[in-house]
């Protein structure tokens, strides 16, 4: 089966997932997930994200092995790590036992349930925070107006932004080296700010340059062993209220990767404390116009 072939069946087999996101109610995400190659956006050489029975993550290499590179490309649950150690481990050097991934392209599914909850209309100003690969961005420009993307790693922005400025890929996303939590005022204010990789608090720097009802869309750290899905609506003054979607797993950013006790983070005790019978959607993440983090459970607002 060609590229295209096994992007259809990756569109069916997300679509199947059948839980209320993903494609529902969205069909320009459907349209951009058909219309957009992701093989163009992943690298030669990409590790498994999962170790074999010998403990090392394995590389998956085009040269050698061009359909199983291809199959892995379009498996709607698997993520390809594209980095390791900030670069320090190269796939050439064959398998690792490294596990500090610091780059990846998130699975087929996750990236458009991501972006079926940033809602995304046509003409929004968005701010991407971390480009990866530019796949992401790729799919933000079939339906936005003006994309702005910042990645800290310059060598991951080259080759996103060289991939990404190719004849054929229009409109084309502004593609920015630099720290991402620090967003992109020059391009603000934005209608949708999506981040790519988790963060432990929201950076103040996101809620304050998104326009009065725009809306954010982030990986958050949880205490229960995953990230969990945020969403948040902004108020046009720096502060945004929302709530948690559904497990998720993303590399930290550079600049919170460090742990820290959740307590100082802004979670409540009831928040931070297992309870049966929870859901995510009975969580409230608030971030005041000082940029302060709280999050909590609905019975304490």
């Amino acid at each position: 089966m060609d590229a295209a072939g096994l992007r259809a069946r990756c569109a069916a087999d997300i679509e199947a997932r059948g839980d209320g996101a993903y494609f529902s109610g969205q069909p320009w995400l459907r349209e951009a997930f058909l219309a957009v190659p992701r093989e163009e956006f992943v690298p030669e050489r990409v590790w498994w994200a999962h170790p074999r029975t010998d403990g090392l993550y394995h590389v998956i290499d085009r040269a050698d092995r061009p359909r199983s590179w291809l199959k892995a490309v379009y498996l709607p649950l698997a993520a390809l790590i594209t980095q390791i150690a900030d670069g320090r481990i190269r796939p050439e050097d064959g398998p690792t036992a490294r596990a500090d991934f610091t780059s990846s392209l998130s699975c087929p599914a996750v990236v458009v349930d991501m972006l079926h909850h940033l809602d995304l209309h046509p003409g929004d100003r968005v701010l991407e925070v971390g480009t990866g690969s530019g796949y992401n961005t790729a799919l933000l420009t079939r339906r936005a107006g003006r994309v702005v993307s910042v990645e800290i790693d310059p060598r991951l922005a080259a080759r996103a932004a060289a991939t990404l400025h190719r004849p054929g890929h229009a409109p084309q996303p502004l593609v920015m080296c630099a720290d991402g939590e620090q967003g992109h005022a020059a391009g603000s204010p934005y209608d949708r700010i999506l981040s790519t990789a988790a963060v432990r608090a929201i950076p103040p720097a996101w809620p304050r340059q998104a326009r009065t009802g725009g809306v954010i869309v982030t990986p958050l750290a949880t205490p229960f062993a995953s990230d969990a899905l945020c969403r948040l609506e902004c108020d046009g003054r720096g502060g945004a209220t929302g709530t948690l979607i559904k497990s998720v797993r993303f590399m930290k950013t550079r600049g919170q990767r460090a742990e820290v006790p959740f307590a100082a983070l802004g979670w409540t005790p009831a928040a931070a404390a297992v309870a049966p019978g929870r859901t995510w959607a009975d969580y409230t993440v608030t971030v005041s116009t000082s940029g302060r983090q709280r999050v909590c459970v609905r019975s304490e607002v």
